[in-house]
C-alpha cells in the first residue's frame, strides 16, 4: 500500500515538474528507426540514450510502479507483436519507493516492436511514456511521440513527429489590431485591482477557517493543553515560558507558509502553468482518488500517517535546546497531525490551484491555516487559566472527523467533475452531480441526527445543541439542492454556483439552459464570432472562461441572468466564450509551435492551448473569467474586466463598451 501511495505522490510531482520544462535537464534522449522484415512486416526500434546517473525504468515494471510504456494508435495496435528490450536490465532497492526493486536501465536501451499486416501507404504513430530517476530527482511521466511512414512501395521511414513552428500572427493568436494600451474609452480595468485584494482576503479567511476546523480534530486538539503546559512548566520563569510558546506558534505558522513556496517557482516560469495544473485531467483524477481515500480515513476504515522513521527523526531533533529545538517541536506537530490536517490542507491546495491567483492565493491560504493552528498555543500561554474552560477530549472529536469525511467526499466529486468537463466524457452532468451531493447530504444529516452510525460507534443518547444545529443546517442545505435535478427555472442554485457543472451540461440537453442565462451565439470559435460581429455590425464581447472555473459559473448564473444584463448582451453584443482549459485536440493541420515576441516556444495542441495563449498574448492576463469588448475591426473599446459579481458594476462596464462602440467609426 505504501509503495502505491508513493507512486501516486511521485506521479503527481512528475505532472507538476512537466510544466517546469527547464527545471531538470533532459534525462533521456530518444531516437527512432525501423526495418522492413518482409512484405507488410516491420521492426520498430525505439532507442533511448540515458544520461549519466539516470535510471530509465523498464517496460516490464508494474502499473503501480514507475515504468515505461509504448502506446500505438488504436488502428495499428492490433498489428503489434511482442515488445522486447535490449540493454542491461538491473534491479536495486529504490529508497524513494519503499525500497521496492523496480527494473531499470542505465546508459542505453533499445526497445524493439514487430508489426505485421501493415498496408502500403500506412502511417504508424505512437508515444513513449516513461519515468526516470536520479537520486531524488524524478522525470515523468513524460510523453515522447514518434511517427513512421510506409510509402506506396512498402519502404518505411521515420517521419517528423513534431509540430511546425509559426509566429502568433500567422495562426491568429496575436491580433495586431488590438492595442491594450489605447482603448476607445478609459472605463473598466484589468479586473484584478479590487477583486484581487478581496480574493486574497477571502482565501485567507477560508484558510483560517480550515485551520480552526483542524484544531477540533483528534490529532491536534489534545496537543494544545499538553504543549502549553510543557512550555510554561519547563521554563524557569513565566515570561520565558510565554516567549517559547509564542515562538512555537510562530514556527507553526512559518512551516505552513514555507510549504507553499515551491509553487511560486512554477508560477514564475509561465503564467499559465498553475491553470494547466488545475485543469489537468489526470491530476484532477488523482485528487479525486486522494480525497476519497481521505474520506474513508476519516470514516475510520484506516489511518493515514507519514513514515514513522521520518516523524521519529524530526521528533528526536526536537530535543535540542533553544530556538532550533522549538522549531523541530513545531515541525513534529505538523507531521504527527498529518492524518487530520492533510485532507483539509489538500482541499486548500487544490482549491487555490484552481483559482485565478495561483501561488499567491495558496500562500495566503496556508498563512491563514497556519495562523489558526498557532493562535491557541500563543493565547493559552498568555492566559493559562483559559485551559480550564476548554472542552475535554471525547467522542465529539470522532463526530468532527466523520463530518469532515462526508465533506471530503463532496469535494472529491468536484474534482471528478472537473476532469469530466474538460474531456467532455458526459459521466457527471449537472443533475447527476446534484444527485450525488443530495445523497451525501442526506447521509450526513442522518448521521448527525444519530440515525446512521458507523461500526464501533456507540448509539447517540442525546443530541447536543451544536450537533443538532449542524444536523438541521445540513438537512436544510440538502433540501435546497433538490431543485438542481429538475428542468425548471429553479434549477439554478445561486448559493453554490461554480461548484456543479454549467446549466448547459445537462441530462436534459444543451437547451436546458434556455431561459436561465445568456447563451453565447457562437461557442469556442473566435473567427466565426468575429465574422458574425462584422455581418451584424455589433461589438464582440469575448468571454475568456474555463470548464473548471468557479468564478466563471458564478458570473454566468448570477450576473448574466439578471434581466438588464441579459437584455443588453443579447441585443447589442455578439458573445463568444473561449474555454482556455478545453482539452479537445485541434485538427492535426492546426497544431503548431507558437513563438512569442520574447522567443519563448509553446506547443498549441488543444483548443484550450490556443485560447489561453491568445488571452496572454493580447491582454497580458492568464486569469478567468476575463471579459473584453472589441469592435468588428478588433479595436479595443474599453479596458478588459475580470470577475465582477456586482450586477451594477458589470452593467456599467457593458454600457461603457456599448457607448464606445456607438461613438467609434468601424
Amino acid at each position: 500500500m505504501l509503495k502505491r501511495i508513493l507512486f501516486v505522490l511521485f506521479t503527481t510531482i512528475g505532472f507538476l515538474s512537466a510544466f517546469a520544462q527547464d527545471s531538470i535537464p533532459a534525462a533521456v534522449n530518444w531516437s527512432f528507426d525501423a526495418r522492413k522484415q518482409a512484405d507488410g512486416q516491420y521492426l520498430l526500434q525505439l532507442k533511448a540514450a540515458i544520461q549519466p546517473g539516470w535510471k530509465l525504468f523498464s517496460t516490464t515494471a508494474k502499473d503501480d510502479e514507475p515504468n515505461t510504456r509504448v502506446v500505438l494508435d488504436s488502428a495499428i495496435q492490433l498489428n503489434a507483436g511482442t515488445l522486447t528490450e535490449k540493454g542491461t536490465l538491473q534491479k536495486k532497492p529504490e529508497p524513494l519507493f519503499d525500497n521496492a526493486e523496480i527494473p531499470f536501465f542505465e546508459n542505453e536501451l533499445v526497445i524493439e516492436l514487430p508489426l505485421s499486416g501493415i498496408a502500403n501507404g500506412s502511417d504508424i504513430r505512437g508515444v513513449i511514456n516513461f519515468m526516470a530517476l536520479k537520486g531524488e530527482d524524478v522525470v515523468g511521466p513524460e510523453e515522447v511521440p514518434f511517427r513512421f511512414s510506409v510509402d506506396a512501395t512498402g519502404t518505411i521511414s521515420t517521419k517528423e513527429a513534431g509540430l511546425k513552428e509559426v509566429s502568433g500572427a500567422a495562426e491568429g493568436l496575436k491580433r495586431t489590431a488590438i492595442d491594450l494600451n489605447n482603448p476607445v474609452a478609459p472605463c473598466g480595468g484589468t479586473g484584478l485591482e479590487e477583486s484581487g485584494e478581496k480574493g486574497l482576503l477571502s482565501i485567507f479567511v477560508l484558510g483560517f477557517l480550515g485551520g480552526l476546523i483542524a484544531l477540533f480534530t483528534p490529532c491536534v486538539f489534545p496537543m494544545i493543553p499538553l504543549t502549553v503546559s510543557f512550555f510554561t512548566k519547563k521554563s524557569q520563569d513565566r515570561k520565558k515560558g510565554i516567549g517559547n510558546a509564542l515562538l512555537y506558534g510562530f514556527f507553526i505558522f512559518l512551516i505552513y507558509v514555507i510549504l507553499s513556496t515551491p509553487f511560486h517557482f512554477l508560477d514564475s516560469l509561465n503564467p499559465e502553468i498553475l491553470n494547466n495544473i488545475s485543469t489537468n485531467v489526470w491530476l484532477n483524477l488523482v485528487f479525486f482518488v486522494i480525497f476519497v481515500v481521505f474520506a474513508l480515513s476519516f470514516f475510520g476504515l484506516f489511518e493515514i500517517t507519514l513514515p514513522s522513521s521520518f516523524s521519529n527523526s524530526v521528533d528526536h531533533k526536537s530535543g535540542i535546546g533553544g530556538t532550533i529545538g522549538i522549531f523541530f517541536m513545531a515541525l513534529t506537530l505538523a507531521l504527527v497531525s498529518f492524518s487530520c490536517t492533510g485532507p483539509i490542507l489538500g482541499s486548500l491546495l487544490a482549491g487555490s490551484l484552481s483559482s485565478d491567483g495561483g501561488a499567491m492565493q495558496l500562500t495566503i491560504g496556508m498563512a491563514g491555516f497556519g495562523l489558526a493552528l498557532a493562535l491557541p498555543f500563543a493565547l493559552f500561554a498568555l492566559f493559562p487559566n483559559w485551559l480550564s474552560a476548554m472542552p475535554k477530549s471525547g467522542g465529539w472529536l470522532t463526530t468532527v472527523k466523520v463530518v469532515l469525511g462526508f465533506l471530503e467526499l463532496a469535494l472529491a466529486i468536484k474534482f471528478l467533475s472537473n476532469a469530466d468537463l474538460v474531456k467532455h466524457w458526459g459521466i457527471l452532468p449537472r443533475e447527476v452531480f446534484f444527485g450525488i451531493w443530495i445523497l451525501i447530504g442526506t447521509a450526513l444529516s442522518l448521521y448527525l441526527f444519530g440515525i446512521l452510525r458507523f461500526k464501533n460507534e456507540a448509539p447517540v443518547r442525546k443530541l447536543g445543541p451544536v450537533r443538532l444545529i449542524a444536523a438541521v443546517f445540513f438537512s436544510l442545505f440538502t433540501i435546497y439542492l433538490l431543485p438542481g435535478v429538475t428542468n425548471t427555472k429553479y434549477a439554478n442554485r445561486a448559493l453554490i454556483s461554480g461548484f456543479p457543472p454549467p446549466l448547459t451540461y445537462s441530462v436534459y440537453g444543451h437547451e436546458a439552459a434556455s431561459g436561465k442565462g445568456v447563451e453565447p451565439q457562437v461557442v469556442n470559435d473566435y473567427e466565426k464570432a468575429l465574422s458574425l460581429a462584422r455581418e451584424q455590425n455589433k461589438p464582440l464581447l469575448i468571454d475568456f472562461t474555463g470548464w473548471a472555473c468557479v468564478n466563471c459559473r458564478k458570473m454566468e448564473e448570477n450576473v448574466w441572468t439578471q434581466p438588464a444584463v441579459k437584455e443588453l448582451i443579447s441585443q447589442h453584443f455578439i458573445l463568444v466564450s473561449l474555454y482556455v482549459d478545453d482539452r479537445q485536440k485541434l485538427p492535426e493541420d492546426q497544431q503548431f509551435i507558437f513563438t512569442n515576441a520574447q522567443g519563448e516556444k509553446k506547443n498549441i495542441i488543444t483548443v484550450g492551448d490556443k485560447f489561453a495563449t491568445m488571452e496572454v498574448e493580447n491582454f497580458r492576463n492568464a486569469s478567468q473569467p476575463l471579459y473584453v469588448i472589441i469592435s468588428p475591426e478588433e479595436r479595443l473599446l474599453n479596458k478588459p474586466i475580470g470577475y465582477t459579481p456586482n450586477e451594477k458594476d458589470y452593467l456599467d462596464w457593458l454600457e461603457c463598451g456599448k457607448k464606445a462602440a456607438d461613438s467609434s467609426k468601424y
